[in-house]
């Protein structure tokens, strides 16, 4: 929950700092019960894991996984206020993490080494759930077995990667949240 430009971190070592946000029209960040949710479900995997937070916005889900042990963290962000307050957001907490400030599916057209968990909440008005699926499977970002949490509304539907199997889900309002677990696809299937 935003409050006065405000997010609360709820669990770890960040636990209850704040993350200073900018007011900007359409940013919608994960709410605190859905976030606590979501790290329940991955705390058994979440200690020493590289961790990808594409569309960014606040960076309260990667700074989440921070604050409970993930070893790394990148966050891609194109909005230049919200890439500059996630910056000042970690210097302030004195945490090391990279904020690439680029379009999300550009930078992932790129490559690079694979991440074992991926919080995919994109802005709900670009629809880019598909291509970012696609995006992360094609050019190599997902770990064999990685973990991938999707935000979407509530009934828009998705073209999920075969690789990609529903671990749990949830509804928050108009909110569906779900975490999938990507697990090997045989070929002769």
């Amino acid at each position: 929950m935003i409050t006065n430009g405000r997010i609360r971190i709820i669990g770890g070592s960040l636990r209850n700092s704040r993350l200073e946000v900018p007011d900007l029209p359409g940013l919608r960040p994960t709410t605190d019960r859905v976030r606590e949710t979501l790290f329940n479900w991955l705390q058994p995997v979440i200690e020493g894991a590289r961790c990808l937070d594409v569309f960014a916005g606040t960076g309260a889900l990667g700074m989440e996984a921070l604050s409970r042990g993930a070893a790394v963290v990148t966050f891609v962000e194109r909005d230049t206020k919200l890439a500059a307050a996630l910056k000042a957001n970690l210097a302030r907490l004195k945490v090391d993490a990279a904020v690439v400030g680029d379009d999300a599916l550009r930078w992932l057209k790129g490559g690079g080494k694979p991440f074992d968990v991926v919080f995919m909440d994109p802005p709900f008005a670009d629809n880019l759930w598909d291509s970012t699926a696609a995006a992360l499977e094609e050019h190599g970002w997902l770990a064999p077995t990685a973990w991938i949490y999707v935000e979407a509304p509530k009934g828009a539907p998705m073209a999920v990667p075969p690789a990609w199997q529903v671990h749990r889900s949830g509804l928050a309002g108009e909110v569906a949240y779900t975490l999938y677990r990507r697990t090997p696809v045989d070929p002769l299937s």
